[in-house]
């Protein structure tokens, strides 16, 4: 009867997916009271690209332009579909029977254990890059270029594209059969040693990537002002970062977007910056940027968050392992697997991952905003050039079309940084080293 309602096109009643829809439609009013809310906000004109000083040494807060509030309601909107698309694409996948039917297929093609699971996520990988695709080409091309933010080329995106599906899918199936392996073996424990293999897992990510996958999509380079680069190394000799590397990326070929990161660990550990950043900011403003990414190495954010993200996955995983086994007992039949070790249980993952990402995020955002704010204070003392590190921010907000105060629902659930306005407002007033006060990193510069 069920298999004959599919066939129909008529996907099962069941309550998973009444329940996903209302998360939905939740979602939904959320995102209308917050749009309500915001509408009211005067809307000022475009700012000029000069900062705005309103004192000697003071940085003014610029109002959003009409295009960066039109950027940002847009992406709330957008927000909310993707969050209910995160949800729907893997409820209908699951109680449609489609993703037992998959199985089946890679059991034929397979045959055996370890084959199937490979051809099944695979197959998995390819059909959610088919299904997203034309979300994700709206929201990373058409909408970026509306709103004057991309440089990129079709057939750049495209190859980008194909570039982080061929990825996407080979760890897939280098790696996801090990927690299935472990399902099978322990299914008592198996989300407790899978969170074990998460930290080694990701300081083998951390390593890589910098080297073998981002290189894939972007050059990077050593920097072309070597004069700059010299006060960048200085810098992180005073506070102890010894051997740094800078690199620059090509990112112009991309987005008209400024940015700079850290990433790597160990013998990859690096600072990047965007070519865009190093065209747009001059170098007081950089130098800035620099003491903060030098904070996040210095002040161990990058060992917290692999720490942080262990943690939430064993929080995650539990929570997949308690409630899976009452949708198996009650939904069984209708999704055509009994067992979570079943690879066709990967819809079933996906969903309740998902959901705890829901109900992790607004931890995770406030653990990273307390880091980037500690960053913020690091660079300062590094530094101590107020001006240059508020007007740094003016300019990220008018280059990026950001919002400077946004609304509290999207610092809650989205904001991984401080609003640019608290930024500019910290940057302002930050400055113990005139007051004669003690500093709080002070012990980790020296002379």
């Amino acid at each position: 009867m069920v298999r004959a309602r599919i066939a129909a096109g008529q996907f099962p009643r069941t309550g998973w997916i009444r329940w996903t829809l209302l998360v939905g439609a939740l979602l939904a009013g959320v995102s209308l009271v917050q749009a309500q809310t915001e509408s009211g906000q005067a809307v000022a004109p475009a700012m000029p690209s000069e900062t705005t000083v309103v004192s000697p040494g003071h940085v003014a807060v610029p109002e959003a332009s009409p295009q960066a509030l039109r950027y940002y309601r847009s992406g709330n909107v957008i927000w909310l579909g993707r969050q209910v698309l995160n949800l729907l694409i893997p409820a209908v996948l699951l109680f449609s029977g489609f993703s037992a039917r998959m199985r089946d297929l890679a059991q034929r093609i397979g045959r055996y254990w370890l084959p199937t699971i490979v051809i099944y996520f695979f197959l998995y990988s390819l059909l959610s890059f088919v299904l997203l695709l034309p979300v994700n080409f709206y929201v990373g091309y058409v909408r970026q270029h509306a709103f004057g933010l991309s440089n990129q080329t079709l057939a750049k995106w495209c190859a980008d594209a194909m570039t982080g599906l061929g990825v996407n899918t080979l760890g897939n199936c280098l790696l996801m059969w090990m927690p299935y392996l472990l399902l099978k073996r322990s299914p008592r424990r198996w989300w407790l040693y899978t969170s074990m293999l998460f930290l080694p897992f990701s300081y083998g990510l951390l390593l890589v990537t910098p080297v073998f996958i981002d290189p894939l999509f972007n050059d990077f380079g050593p920097m072309e002002n070597k004069q700059l680069e010299g006060e960048i190394l200085q810098l992180a000799q005073r506070c102890g970062i010894q051997g740094g590397r800078v690199f620059q990326v090509n990112k112009s070929v991309d987005t008209k977007r400024v940015n700079a990161y850290v990433t790597g660990v160990g013998e990859t550990k690096r600072i990047v910056l965007w070519d865009t950043l190093l065209d747009k900011l001059d170098e007081d403003q950089v130098l800035f940027i620099m003491g903060h990414e030098m904070g996040h190495y210095v002040l161990n954010h990058v060992t917290m968050l692999v720490f942080g993200g262990t943690a939430a996955v064993l929080a995650t995983l539990l929570f997949i392992h308690r409630v899976s086994g009452s949708v198996l007992r009650r939904y069984g039949p209708r999704i055509g697997f009994r067992a979570l070790h079943d690879v066709a249980s990967v819809p079933l993952m996906v969903l309740l991952l998902n959901v705890s990402q829901l109900a992790l995020a607004p931890v995770m955002q406030a653990t990273s905003r307390y880091h980037e704010h500690e960053a913020d204070r690091f660079g300062l003392e590094l530094t101590q050039n107020n001006h240059a590190a508020a007007s740094s921010f003016v300019e990220l907000q008018q280059q990026n079309l950001s919002v400077p105060r946004p609304g509290w629902l999207y610092v809650f659930w989205r904001a991984s940084h401080p609003t640019l306005g608290d930024r500019i407002d910290f940057c302002n007033t930050y400055h113990p080293w005139a007051d004669q006060r003690p500093l709080v990193y002070g012990s980790r510069f020296s002379e």
